[in-house]
């Protein structure tokens, strides 16, 4: 749904959202503006695929309208922002060691941390887990769905919150393949627990996402600041 949405089509939206079916002079009367102006936004989010035409020369919302404008704040007419969905795991060896990564992109640039990813539109979480783990170490694991974690992120000069993230944390034993040391974005390398606490930057949530990987708890929410120059 990465579309450009002018706040006037958003009305148009807003008002569907809430009728089976309108009429052009009905939306126009809604929207406040004149024909030819209306014609455009009506036309635009027509060839968007948001709203149909029916055939009885009324509109409504299409599947993919629906579901666009489900996400709309109704009291303000735009798109409500929402948390990132992501896995993170937290895989442990024979040995007792933990599998860290030292991110080399931005943000975060040089900070270790546990392998994770996005979740995918239409994927599993444990399916996200195995595909995130497999792209960026090579390595394939048993895994078992641990809990959650829930960070808001400050930028401590500002006080604004950079990121609103939900992470699914699975815990993941008996790894097979060969480790990838490096990858597009960043290295990897086993860790002891005490060998990451000497890390010079580490992620502040490391701690954290231990405890629920390994199990110790299943649901934690907290918040976190970094620095510009960390960010």
């Amino acid at each position: 749904m990465d579309i450009s949405i002018h706040p006037t089509q958003n009305i148009i939206l807003r008002d569907l959202l809430f009728m089976p079916e309108a009429t052009y002079s009905q939306l126009q009367k809604s929207s406040g503006l004149e024909s030819d102006y209306f014609k455009f936004h009506i036309g635009r989010l027509v060839e968007l695929g948001l709203v149909e035409k029916t055939s009885a020369g009324t509109y409504k919302l299409s599947i993919k309208g629906k579901e666009y404008a489900n996400k709309l704040d109704t009291a303000i007419g735009k798109v409500e922002r929402q948390p990132k969905s992501a896995v993170i795991i937290v895989l442990q060896n024979e040995n007792g060691k933990f599998l860290l990564q030292e991110r080399l992109k931005h943000p975060y640039f040089g900070f270790w941390g546990y392998p994770g990813g996005k979740i995918r539109w239409g994927e599993t979480i444990l399916r996200a887990g195995a595909r995130e783990l497999y792209e960026e170490t090579g390595l394939k694991a048993h895994m078992t769905y641990r809990g959650v974690y829930h960070e808001h992120v400050i930028q401590a000069e500002t006080n604004d919150i950079l990121e609103d993230k939900i992470f699914h944390v699975l815990g993941a034993d008996q790894p097979h393949g060969e480790l990838m040391v490096s990858f597009d974005g960043g290295k990897n390398s086993w860790l002891s627990a005490q060998e990451l606490a000497q890390k010079e930057k580490k992620y502040a949530s490391c701690d954290i996402e231990t405890r629920v990987g390994i199990g110790e708890e299943a649901f934690i929410e907290a918040t976190q600041v970094y620095t510009k120059e960390e960010f």
